[in-house]
């Protein structure tokens, strides 16, 4: 999942204009994918020059990128366009597709051009829109420009991102939803249908059973890491044979994860976990989400929301499903990211891990995580419906200095939050929403493109 996706490199051409031209940019094009570490496959070897310049072209062209697996498309035209060509071999492959062309020098002194890629373009968008093929466009452009090298990257990761409702995903459901969270009850069968989002119901009986098992069979390394836990975190009313059962709930979870081919898991948390093993199991989802999306309180739409915004890091940097909680008291425009369960990796590098009591729930049970998460830039998305209509809002903000609290946290800045929560508000949504670092909003919204049935809402 980590891996970026493959993409098909298919430089356009025409019979006019000039041929030598357009190989010069063919090969600055796949020099520049070289560089940039982009993983691509060509049509070398497959038609002449490896370029497209003629309709019967397209049967070889789909046969070898169908063969290569390509995830997605891209459609350079290095001189003007042949845009039935470019058309159908978008439309057969049905992948993601980008367009683009490089911007064109100013006529020869005689008055001749080399090329006419922004004409060109213009031909194949309109031969695209009559055959109903999506696809992402890039400013005509230099090829050294910025907005060329970033608008590929945004371009791969909504691909990535798409890819996932367009092909399928895997979440594995720990127990049942949680009889007093209405806000969580999902369509199963319609996410099946029309996102090929599988959902894997595991039995929580089952789940402890085997927690307890692996708590015994494998005592004395649970011991081992008990006693580096103790040195590293601060533990209340924790003992060690609860420390034991958290981490063998994170290891049942990752191998339930790995034995079923699981994009995600969704868990129910309390009370069963909390009455049969004596503990809060939030810490082992602390533990696992630094590898793998969690969704906690039996959120499957919150799973799904984790795993796009997984798709969007390339799976390199965790992601949180927090709340949105409360405003910041201060500035308008800030507001408190909160939840138990983070991601290790994104703890604040000053404050150690302390695990303690549920401050909301008083109760003598421990193994809740308390840390702030570190500063940075922030991307939250939620995937969300109502009666067949699916949404998946987006927003980036950064974080900001705020109070004190408890549990997992960071305050969140925005451009103008009073439209952000009227726009939560008054759509499908819940207040749990995936936060990751970084900005990738723009290719979170440029996915639904793909994805039928999916309309992106920019917070």
């Amino acid at each position: 999942m980590a891996t970026a996706p493959l993409l098909g490199l298919v430089p356009i051409g025409k019979f006019v204009f000039s041929h030598e031209d357009a190989m010069r940019y063919k090969r600055r094009l796949q020099q520049l994918l070289d560089a940039q570490g982009v993983r691509y496959v060509d049509l070398e070897g497959v038609i002449p020059d490896g370029m497209v310049r003629a309709q019967e072209h397209v049967a070889p062209v789909v046969a070898h990128l169908r063969q290569q697996g390509i995830d997605c498309l891209f459609l350079p035209h290095c001189n003007f366009g042949t845009e039935g060509a470019a058309g159908m071999i978008a439309r057969q492959l049905d992948v993601p597709t980008l367009l683009w062309g490089p911007r064109d020098e100013q006529p020869l002194p005689d008055g001749a051009r080399l090329r006419d890629s922004l004409c060109g373009l213009m031909a194949t968008s309109k031969v695209l829109h009559t055959l109903r093929v999506p696809f992402t466009y890039i400013e005509n452009c230099r090829l050294e420009d910025a907005a060329l090298t970033s608008g590929l990257d945004r371009f791969l990761r909504a691909a990535h991102v798409a890819n996932a409702l367009r092909r399928g995903v895997r979440i594995g459901h720990i127990g049942q939803r949680i009889d007093f969270f209405w806000t969580t009850i999902v369509n199963e069968a319609e996410l099946l249908d029309r996102f090929h989002i599988e959902v894997l119901p595991i039995d929580m009986v089952t789940f402890i059973r085997h927690v307890r098992a692996r708590a015994a069979e494998h005592q004395a390394a649970y011991q081992r890491e008990v006693a580096q836990m103790r040195a590293t975190m601060e533990i209340v009313d924790l003992d060690d044979d609860q420390l034991r059962h958290i981490l063998a709930v994170r290891d049942q979870m990752l191998a339930l994860a790995a034995d079923h081919g699981l994009d995600g898991l969704a868990i129910q948390d309390f009370d069963s976990l909390v009455d049969e093993l004596g503990t809060y199991g939030f810490l082992a989802n602390s533990m696992v989400s630094d590898t793998l999306p969690v969704a906690c309180e039996s959120d499957i739409h919150g799973a799904v929301s984790t795993i796009l915004l997984d798709r969007a890091l390339y799976s390199k940097e965790p992601v949180f499903l927090t709340d949105v909680t409360i405003r910041h008291p201060e500035d308008d425009n800030g507001v408190l990211l909160w939840h138990a369960g983070a991601p290790l990796r994104m703890r604040h590098p000053e404050h150690p891990v302390r695990v303690g009591h549920h401050w909301i729930l008083p109760s003598p049970v421990s193994g809740m995580p308390h840390f702030p998460l570190h500063p940075g830039p922030l991307t939250v998305a939620r995937f969300d419906g109502r009666t067949g209509e699916y949404v998946l809002a987006v927003g980036e903000g950064a974080s900001m200095d705020g109070p004190f609290t408890l549990n997992n946290y960071v305050w969140m800045k925005v451009d103008n939050w009073p439209r952000w929560e009227r726009t939560l508000i008054e759509g499908p949504y819940i207040h749990h929403t995936a936060m990751a670092y970084g900005h990738y909003a723009d290719a979170l919204a440029e996915a639904c493109k793909y994805v039928p049935g999916l309309e992106a809402v920019r917070l």
